[in-house]
């Protein structure tokens, strides 16, 4: 079958939903793909480039649509681009229907299967590869943070300079989803002092992570709605928040808001009170602009001054950064129509009993399937049965217990110990005894300290190991400052030699492992 690959429209889009790199493994599907000319040229994807992959460069938009038997797209497609489509044609782009009522009618008058990128059951782990959502939400988060120190007129870093102090960028982020976490890690690795606030209190972690501080409404309810998103909350706690959102924009010199719910229009954080209280010259990033912002002066697609303040609502952040985000677009679909075609014969297969697939088809052969039923809860686990009562059995000394061993006994065995360290003592040579007086030293040690040692900041295979290796250091210090005497009457020199090279070498061990401790270390930090 023939995967299409239009222009996008809608006027500022200037992303594609597909580019060379990926034709060549759709290809590999046992797909051939065709692109409209000039498809991907405001992402710096020129047509030859399409061809250099094999891909078949259609002249305009009716060629490509009466040619393609699946069309990728990144936005909806509109009502002109709807009348061109072949009827039983496959759709895979965002469709948003909840929002577009009446563009699900169109599509279902084509008896079309139309697959939405915005509604696939985000908490399967599984699906992860194919969510659009979040690759462009991190490309928006990022991008609106560049929008702002584009806006703002001073360093986002704290700076010291021979005309005197520069202080840091002050950033508050509104939501902490994915979009909200990307600014957060882009303004804090800017140099930004960075807050941020988030209906849902489990991601105040990955705000610190981040470098960020978490600001918490004073008020006891959560957020956290299906599928990942937020959900709209209590009159009490949105007063709540409001009162918060107004300290934090007296104080912030920007501003990014990201807070969206499935379905509905986005919430009002940022009123004109509060945009008049914050000092001239900051900056407002309403994210949220495309669904009525979270700015009550935001402007969608416009950047407008407001009491001295900036106010961005470009709705096309993640397009001012076309060819990035159509690549990662791009993966997503990739690894959608792997899975629609796992026999790589260029045939997809709709499996409405795979949840994920199930989740994205909106419409099926023109039927609509939208919403998808909720997800198959995983059947809780069996509790585990209660274990037995142990029966102590009975033995023939003391109290008959198998518990601690009883008074006449551990003090006859500490007499035959005592016996025997006499016997080794006034017979053993004495070169004997300073070694036996180190290995019994050792081996309490290692029971004391060694499998007592709490891995911190190490393994515990690597806690285990630098603490056996102190004992071993322990002993050779010990043979290096009393060196055991030979037969004559002299020091070892063998002994001596052999307690050194042991000491050198335990010393590459710990200082060795602690070095590879820190370089993982380092891995996880930024």
């Amino acid at each position: 079958m023939k995967i299409g690959i239009p222009r996008e429209t809608l006027p500022l889009e200037k992303r594609v939903a597909t580019v060379p790199d990926v034709v060549e493994k759709l290809h590999g599907l046992g797909f051939t793909v065709a692109v409209e000319s000039g498809a991907g040229a405001a992402a710096n994807f020129d047509d030859d480039s399409y061809r250099a992959v094999g891909a078949e460069v259609l002249p305009d938009a009716a060629a490509l649509w009466a040619a393609a038997d699946i069309v990728l797209k990144v936005r909806p497609p509109s009502a002109e681009e709807v009348a061109l489509m072949r009827p039983g044609t496959i759709l895979i782009g965002f469709i948003w229907p909840a929002q577009n009522p009446e563009l699900m009618q169109q599509l279902a008058a084509k008896q079309a299967t139309v697959l939405a990128m915005d509604c696939l059951p985000r908490t399967l782990s599984r699906a992860q590869k194919m969510d659009a959502l979040t690759s462009t939400a991190g490309v928006s988060g990022y991008r609106a943070v560049i929008e702002a120190a584009n806006a703002f007129g001073r360093y986002f870093n704290g700076q010291i300079t021979a005309a005197g102090k520069v202080p840091p960028a002050k950033v508050f982020v509104a939501g902490a989803g994915v979009a909200g976490l990307a600014a957060i890690g882009t303004a804090a690795n800017l140099g930004a002092i960075v807050r941020a606030n988030d209906t849902r209190a489990e991601v105040a972690d990955q705000v610190k992570s981040l470098g960020g501080t978490f600001v918490k409404v004073d008020y006891d309810e959560d957020g956290s709605g299906g599928g990942g998103y937020a959900r709209v909350m209590s009159e009490g706690f949105q007063a709540a928040q409001r009162q918060m959102y107004a300290t934090e924009a007296q104080n912030a010199d920007i501003i990014i808001t990201t807070a969206l719910i499935p379905g509905k229009p986005a919430p009002r954080l940022i009123t004109a009170e509060m945009v008049q209280s914050m000092k001239p010259g900051s900056v407002i990033v309403d994210m949220a602009a495309e669904q009525g912002g979270n700015c009550e002066l935001t402007v969608p697609n416009e950047a407008v001054v407001r009491h001295g303040v900036t106010i961005i609502g470009y709705t096309d952040l993640a397009s001012r950064l076309a060819k990035q985000s159509s690549t990662l677009y791009a993966t997503n679909l990739l690894r959608l129509m792997e899975e629609l075609c796992k026999a790589k014969d260029g045939v997809p297969v709709v499996n409405m009993e795979d949840d994920a697939i199930r989740g994205l088809t909106v419409i099926k052969d023109g039927a609509v399937t939208w919403p998808a039923p909720p997800l198959k809860q995983a059947p809780a686990p069996a509790p585990k049965a209660a274990a037995a009562p142990v029966e102590h059995k009975k033995v023939a000394h003391g109290h008959g217990s198998s518990g601690p061993l009883p008074g006449k006994t551990l003090a006859v065995i500490f007499a035959i110990a005592a016996v025997a360290f006499w016997f080794i003592g006034a017979y053993a040579p004495a070169a004997f005894l300073g070694h036996f007086t180190v290995f019994v030293l050792a081996c309490f040690i290692g029971y004391m300290v060694v499998w007592n040692v709490t891995p911190a900041l190490h393994t515990p295979l690597m806690s285990v190991t630098n603490a056996i290796s102190s004992i071993i250091a322990i002993g050779a210090l010990v043979q290096i400052a009393s060196p055991a005497a030979g037969t004559d009457g002299r020091p070892d020199s063998l002994i001596t030699w052999l307690a050194f090279a042991a000491l050198v070498l335990t010393a590459i061990n710990m200082f060795g492992g602690f070095a590879v401790t820190r370089r993982m270390l380092a891995m996880f930090r930024k």
